[in-house]
């Protein structure tokens, strides 16, 4: 999708959402609606735009290529401090967005997590962004301080639901209320396996399939089942996309709302940097 198409995409879904989203900031005590000249959906579409640059920081990517390249296409750009603290204005919208943007259920899909780190583990004692909300866990890459994200995706790496909690919760807690958005088979690693959540599942007309175990007992498998458990690459390539490309795990937050956009941000964008990755292999 192009810049123009991406705005055009966003203007047309906050041409809806806006009147709500003014409400909800409307209700907050002592906070009035101010009408700025940079739109809720431009801003919008510069940081789902800056997760498909290819720019390592936001800041790099706002003040060498959006204030230098970009002046036709967003005249009224503010300073970047200024956009940084017009960045969270836009969480509620960017969070409904993400939501339409979602693909739907092929019948076959894949569920996986992976950790969000926000700072380094000897500096836990003295991180303060996320205190009180982000919490040590443990993942196959050692313990982190953090948060985990949550996804499914069907075979075509649409993402069709996802949730963050804090690191220390389980991976097979949030699966019952994400699973609410699809049908058919859901593949998980190891970390899934459950028989509670399994029957749990499968009243919800959903069959939960993971690998077993070294130490469960053998059962019987049918092959197609097994050829599509290692079709789990297309979830966890999709994961390596939205952290390694995507930069929606870094430790330089400066406010759990601006991380929050930027997670979003990087969610709505994931699609297509898939797509695009796709087509370089």
């Amino acid at each position: 999708m192009s810049l123009l198409e991406l705005f055009v995409d966003v203007d047309e879904f906050c041409q809806v959402f806006r009147p709500e989203n003014a409400k909800q900031l409307s209700a907050q005590a002592g906070r009035r609606v101010r009408h700025s000249e940079l739109w809720d959906s431009e801003i919008m579409t510069i940081m789902i735009h800056f997760h498909q640059s290819g720019y390592r920081t936001f800041k790099a990517y706002y003040t060498e290529y959006v204030q230098v390249h970009l002046r036709r296409e967003f005249p009224h750009l503010v300073s970047y401090a200024r956009f940084v603290h017009r960045m969270g204005r836009v969480v509620l919208l960017l969070w409904a967005y993400a939501l339409y943007r979602c693909g739907r259920c092929t019948g076959i899909s894949f569920i996986d997590s992976t950790a969000l780190r926000v700072c380094h583990n000897r500096r836990i004692p003295r991180h303060k962004v996320f205190v009180g909300i982000a919490a040590r866990g443990q993942s196959s890459m050692g313990w982190f301080y953090g948060f985990k994200l949550h996804l499914i995706v069907n075979d075509r790496g649409d993402i069709l639901a996802f949730t963050l909690t804090p690191g220390n919760v389980d991976d097979r807690k949030p699966v019952p209320r994400l699973a609410k958005a699809v049908f058919g088979k859901l593949f998980g690693d190891k970390g899934y396996v459950s028989l509670p959540l399994f029957q749990s599942l499968l009243q919800q007309g959903v069959q939960l399939i993971t690998n077993l175990r070294a130490n469960m007992k053998n059962q019987l498998v049918l092959l197609s089942d097994k050829l599509l458990l290692r079709k789990r690459f297309i979830i966890e390539t999709i994961n390596d996309q939205l952290k390694n490309v995507s930069q929606i795990e870094h430790t330089r937050h400066r406010s759990p709302i601006n991380f929050l956009v930027n997670v979003l941000a990087g969610l709505i964008a994931s699609r297509d940097t898939y797509l695009a990755a796709c087509r370089v292999l």
